[in-house]
């Protein structure tokens, strides 16, 4: 009995050792063990990136070949340092720096030694690597832009860092990464998906071809073409007009919520970040604290919009019948509220309706607006809710929902924010009454306003804006073509825009801003501009803004333009808002006078002046200027 026992042990033993042995030679490469054996070294074969096009079609960002020099640390041989740094163009303090990085990293893993390889370095490396025993060359794509505008909308690739890593096993040590832009938006898409190759090693750890004949190998799969909503053209003008100012301008089509212009001033050019030179280039946009380059400014810039937010204040006093078309106020030049308060005016003075007080920018009116608004209940908070609903509708003090990687939600203050603020005060219109011109509590983005003014010219409706077009045949997201209602009538929307109208025809703030032919509405802004000098609040140079939308009864393009430190609102962002209509609806500029204008002023000085001690011009919130010939403004 114990001879069969034993025998029996020694069958069952030996069943299971050529059972696991089995396994390990015919299933277990199959998974994840391969990249786990160190007998077989991994190939990865890098897809092209998908290319990019703008809405007309016009080649924006394609590829070129690049060259990283690629180490496995614990396959290194002695080798002739001097000659290797040589080749590599770098020193061997370097050298060593970069290869004690790589070990650390992972002594048996591919790491980046040298990246980015020029075409002729490539060429004369390559006759030599067979001397460089653990270094061999890897084969991808960088980027070739073929605009030198949009850096901000387009972004750009860079090495992924330790936490990608972490959080998408996709990505190894050296792969590079949408960064910013529709390049991380729509990084999946772009990428595609990379090959890889496995490479039987012998027992002296020298390649003698493809494990089980490539079986296992993967080709890449090109990564997808898209098309983005940009205008091109639109954009160099943009980014023209803003030539040396900072602020922002976003353009959307009012039909779709396409985005036709994204722009933020001062930008670069999007080649700046790509090859050898893109640390350092990065580095040096990153360091410019005075201009901040790299912040897009129509989607991170946030300020209080001023008189444009007027128009709102008028829509949600109609819609709650607080006051009608026909409501008029008698403006004195200062409006008096609470015990002392005042609010001065500078729009003339005299019998304001509703269309009257938007043309002329009339504080007087808007204030009392605002406050039969939130007077219309015995409850301020309530009333607050109400109001701050409706601007809410409009897509402000939210994040907008668009395909951009970044941006801001503002602030727009609803009644629990003024309890909190007041737990002690019975606080009502009169506290708050700087909300009916835009200050106050108010913060807004340039997208905001401009998809404010996108849903003003749709009479009450908007797109969620957003850059994409097109990937490829797919269709994009529907969130993007889902219509998004206001909560205002339809019907209180045409005496907001008729005045809207009136700023640019019949002796507005915008008057002398017409361009021939079109029918334009719009509304000019000034915001406050304070920062901190010596730890004191200083009130700066104003900023300047304009929303406007063409053409008013069919309209195919809404803009917002700040302009920071540039004064009243018809001086530069005016300005550059009708040439930016005008350009988009006609293809050319007919007002030269403007462009001329805008084009030979530079506010770099009013950027200075925190630094140089310099006085600052502060506006008094007067909306209108009438230009001279003589103006030599700077």
């Amino acid at each position: 009995m114990r001879q069969f026992l034993l025998f029996g042990s020694v069958i069952l033993v030996g069943v299971l050792f050529i059972s696991r042995l089995f396994y390990l030679q015919i299933y277990s490469f199959e998974g994840q063990d391969l990249f786990e054996d160190n007998a077989i070294r991994k190939v990865y074969d890098y897809p092209k990136r998908g290319f990019v096009y703008d809405r007309n079609g016009k080649l924006l960002v394609s590829n070129q070949p690049s060259y990283d020099v690629m180490v496995i640390p614990r396959e290194v041989k002695p080798l002739d340092t001097l000659e290797f740094c040589s080749l590599l163009k770098i020193s061997k303090e370097q050298f060593v720096q970069t290869y004690q990085k790589a070990y650390r990293y992972s002594p048996r893993l591919p790491y980046v030694f040298v990246s980015h390889l020029s075409k002729e370095d490539y060429a004369v490396l390559q006759e030599k690597m067979r001397k460089f025993e653990g270094f061999y060359i890897q084969k991808r794509s960088l980027r070739d832009y073929q605009t030198k505008v949009g850096a901000n909308v387009l972004g750009f690739i860079a090495e992924v860092n330790q936490s990608q890593i972490q959080n998408n096993p996709y990505y190894k040590m050296g792969d590079l990464i949408g960064k910013q832009g529709v390049e991380l938006s729509y990084e999946k898409e772009l990428r595609g998906v990379k090959g890889i190759k496995f490479i039987q090693k012998d027992r002296f750890n020298r390649d003698i071809g493809p494990y089980k004949d490539g079986k296992f190998d993967t080709i890449p799969q090109q990564g997808k073409d898209i098309t983005i909503t940009i205008d091109t053209q639109l954009q160099e003008y943009g980014e023209l007009l803003m030539r040396n100012k900072k602020g922002g301008i976003v353009a959307i089509e009012p039909k779709t919520g396409e985005i036709l212009s994204l722009v933020s001033a001062p930008s670069y050019n999007p080649n700046l970040l790509v090859g050898r030179k893109r640390s350092k280039n990065y580095t040096k946009l990153y360091r410019d604290s005075i201009h901040l380059p790299l912040i897009d400014k129509g989607l991170l810039r946030v300020h209080e919009p001023g008189s444009p937010f007027k128009a709102l204040v008028a829509l949600a006093a109609l819609q709650e019948q607080a006051i009608t078309p026909e409501t008029t106020v008698t403006c004195t030049g200062v409006y008096h509220y609470g015990r002392r308060g005042k609010m001065g005016c500078h729009c003339g003075g005299g019998i304001r309706d509703l269309r009257k007080g938007i043309a002329k920018s009339c504080n007087s009116y808007f204030a009392t607006a605002f406050r039969r608004t939130i007077d219309l209940y015995p409850d301020a908070s309530k009333s607050m809710d109400k109001w701050s609903k409706h601007i809410k509708s409009f897509g402000l003090g939210q994040y907008l929902g668009t395909d951009l990687p970044i941006g801001k939600k503002g602030n727009i203050p609803d009644g629990a924010y003024y309890d909190k603020w007041y737990p002690d005060f019975k606080w009502g219109a009169t506290t708050v009454i700087s909300n009916a011109i835009g200050q106050g509590e108010i913060l807004v983005t340039p997208i905001h306003l401009a998809n404010m003014t996108a849903a003003i010219a749709n009479r009450g409706y908007y797109y969620t804006p957003h850059i994409i077009k097109s990937i490829g045949n797919e269709p994009i997201d529907e969130k993007f073509t889902t219509i998004r209602h206001t909560t205002i009538d339809k019907k209180h929307f045409e005496p907001v825009i008729e005045g809207l109208f009136d700023v640019y025809d019949n002796g507005g703030t915008a008057h002398f801003l017409q361009i021939p032919g079109i029918d334009i509405c719009g509304k000019t802004g000034t915001a406050e501009n304070f920062t901190m000098i010596d730890g004191v609040r200083t009130q700066l140079t104003d900023h300047s803004l304009f929303i406007a939308f063409a053409p008013k009864d069919d309209p195919k393009i809404a803009i917002a333009v700040f302009v920071e430190n540039g004064h009243y609102g018809s001086i530069y962002a005016g300005r550059i808002a009708s040439l930016m209509i005008e350009k988009y609806i006609k293809g050319h500029t007919t007002r030269k006078d403007l462009e001329n204008w805008v084009l030979t002023r530079s506010l770099e000085f009013e950027y200075q002046k925190p630094y140089l001690g310099a006085p600052f011009t502060i506006n008094d919130r007067r909306e209108e200027i009438v230009p001279m010939p003589n103006d030599n403004l700077q």
